[in-house]
């Protein structure tokens, strides 16, 4: 202060006023402009003390853009001296927001919209001090600004962020790109339509209304032999016709019709796939779709009743035969176990008391019953519907079949004279012989399985006619007299 009233004194010498009043003017003047000049210096010195050159963006701020972009540049470049590597701490940046936050990265996007190479780098500000993206920015999410360390180890810059295509995204796509809304927004035709939808895109189906544009879509989706598109597109149509127009349009169309009717057997929609086919005129699908439901049936007695109603469906002959038998099987297995079930339960009969039931009758094959029945009731006359001598006749069981059946049953027991006595039959002049419709080299491999004893083995090792073959069983299963016979 000292230094600044000499100063001033110096000049009011140099001055010479020549009158007393104008010395005391100068004098007033020089103490004015030195209290100016100590309180500028005073201002200036507390704007240095409470500013800050990294100023954080804001929309009014007019200061150069280029400087503000070079200040954000070196304020995160600077994080590598400041953050470890390995450091998952949360970052901020100067205006106090978490770096990687939305808010952060909407200002980030903004400040980093500059005009090309070679010109002044400003913000674009309309009349209402809003900021005007280019269009050229616009495919840039806010998910590309999320970014991780570079190879080198330090973290990208925002200016190489907008350069840089090659970056691993370490942060989930907060939105879908602007283009992806174009789905929602715009109408596109039918051929386009099952394009995109090949593509995987998401289109709006509802956009079509009229008669016309559905089928000119399905047939497109036809064209494009693609059955998830097909499929998506009769979904759409199943739940905006009628059923009547839908199975008129669709009756021309083969391909659509069976990739519908799949459908419908696949979603299980019984109600509306029988309306279909009886449009259609196939009754005898009708029929089989109908028989198909007695497998969601789980009680035996209802499931009787619903297959006796089976039989008068239109069927073709040979088929009405096999829902018949399938009928008459399951009434005799219900007659079967509840008998079997109460013999086993007093504990009078010998075969259940040596061989106790596994399990159910019930809703069995035909050729399993025959193995039960061979097992249970072997001995019992014809004229019981658990005999499996009955059981042949009522079914029309072939001969090779009964005769397997009945030898793995009775070998399984080891009855073996039951065994014998299948294969012995009688000529008219009384004589015996043995005689197998399945060959005795298929016997000898069923009493081998079922542990028959080496004399049984010998005795049908020695009927198989072709030699070579009746050397190779005999060697096998140890049969020493067959050899040397």
């Amino acid at each position: 202060m000292k230094d600044w009233a000499f100063v001033g004194v110096i000049e009011t010498i140099q001055a010479k006023p020549n009158s007393l009043s104008e010395r005391s003017e100068v004098l007033g003047n020089n103490r004015v402009k030195t209290e100016t000049k100590m309180n500028r210096m005073k201002v200036d010195e507390e704007e240095y003390w409470h500013s800050s050159k990294c100023k954080a963006f804001t929309f009014d701020d007019e200061d150069d853009e280029l400087s503000q972009l070079k200040e954000s540049k070196r304020a995160v470049n600077s994080l590598r001296d400041i953050v470890d590597d390995e450091d998952d701490l949360e970052k901020f940046s100067w205006s106090g927001e978490p770096v990687g936050s939305i808010s952060w990265s909407i200002k980030e996007t903004a400040s980093s919209i500059s005009s090309p190479e070679g010109s002044d780098l400003g913000l674009q500000k309309s009349s209402s001090s809003t900021v005007s993206f280019p269009k050229q920015a616009s495919s840039y999410s806010l998910s590309s600004f999320f970014k991780g360390r570079n190879k080198h180890g330090s973290f990208q810059s925002l200016s190489d962020a907008l350069t840089d295509t090659g970056f691993k995204n370490y942060a989930p796509e907060l939105r879908r790109p602007k283009a992806d809304y174009k789905d929602y927004d715009s109408f596109w035709s039918p051929k386009e339509t099952v394009k995109r939808l090949q593509r995987g895109k998401v289109c709006s189906l509802e956009r079509f209304h009229s008669l016309q544009e559905k089928l000119l879509l399905l047939d497109e989706a036809v064209a494009g032999h693609d059955g998830n598109v097909i499929t998506a597109v009769l979904v759409f149509l199943k739940k905006t016709l009628k059923k009547e127009i839908l199975f008129r349009e669709l009756e021309p169309r083969q391909v659509a019709l069976r990739h519908f009717v799949h459908f419908l057997k696949e979603t299980e929609d019984q109600k509306l796939l029988l309306d279909l086919l009886r449009f259609l005129d196939r009754m005898e699908e009708v029929a089989l779709t109908q028989y198909r439901e007695h497998l969601t049936i789980k009680d035996a007695e209802k499931r009787k009743e619903f297959l006796k109603g089976c039989i008068g469906l239109p069927f073709s002959s040979e088929d009405s035969g096999l829902v018949q038998d399938h009928y008459t099987l399951l009434e005799r297995q219900i007659i079967i176990e509840a008998n079997d079930k109460r013999l086993e339960a007093s504990g009078q009969t010998e075969i259940f008391r040596k061989h106790p039931r596994k399990a159910s009758i019930l809703n069995m094959p035909l050729v399993t019953t025959l193995f039960y029945s061979c097992v249970y009731h072997y001995t019992e006359a014809e004229g019981t519907f658990s005999s499996p001598a009955n059981l042949k006749k009522t079914f029309k069981i072939p001969d090779k079949q009964y005769v397997l059946t009945a030898l793995a049953a009775r070998a399984k027991l080891r009855a073996w004279h039951d065994v014998d006595a299948l294969f012995t039959t009688k000529n008219w002049l009384g004589y015996t012989k043995k005689k197998a419709p399945i060959g005795f080299h298929r016997v000898v491999e069923i009493l081998q399985r079922n542990n028959a004893p080496v004399q049984v083995l010998q005795e049908y090792v020695h009927l198989v006619e072709d030699v070579e073959t009746k050397l190779n069983l005999a060697i096998k299963h140890k049969c020493h007299d067959v050899v040397i016979d």
